[in-house]
């Protein structure tokens, strides 16, 4: 059986590239449930100074402090930081399958 070359071209060149939405929403996702996660289970976790390291995510995060309040807000700004580090990095990879030829 031949193979069209322009087609496995095509073909390729749609494989390659990455859709940045997508991505950017998964990203968001697993970044905002991950910082959620680790801000419920310190605070379950419990004891006298409750999550210092955490605590300095404050510095970036206006509002965000390791209690069940800040684990919302630290799920918002964790899905805003995944999501547009996820759509970053399928805008520059998109571009350069681009310049490569793809």
């Amino acid at each position: 059986m031949r193979t069209n070359p322009k087609a496995n071209e095509e073909i390729s060149r749609a494989v390659a590239k990455i859709q940045g939405g997508v991505l950017a929403v998964v990203c968001g996702l697993i970044c905002g449930l991950g910082l959620f996660i680790m801000t419920v289970w310190l605070l379950l976790e419990g004891g006298p100074q409750v999550g210092p390291h955490l605590q300095l995510l404050s510095n970036y995060f206006i509002g965000y402090s390791v209690t069940w309040p800040g684990s919302v807000i630290g799920f918002l700004y964790g899905a805003l930081t995944g999501g547009v580090l996820g759509w970053t990095i399928g805008f520059i990879y998109n571009k350069v399958v681009i310049i490569r030829g793809g």
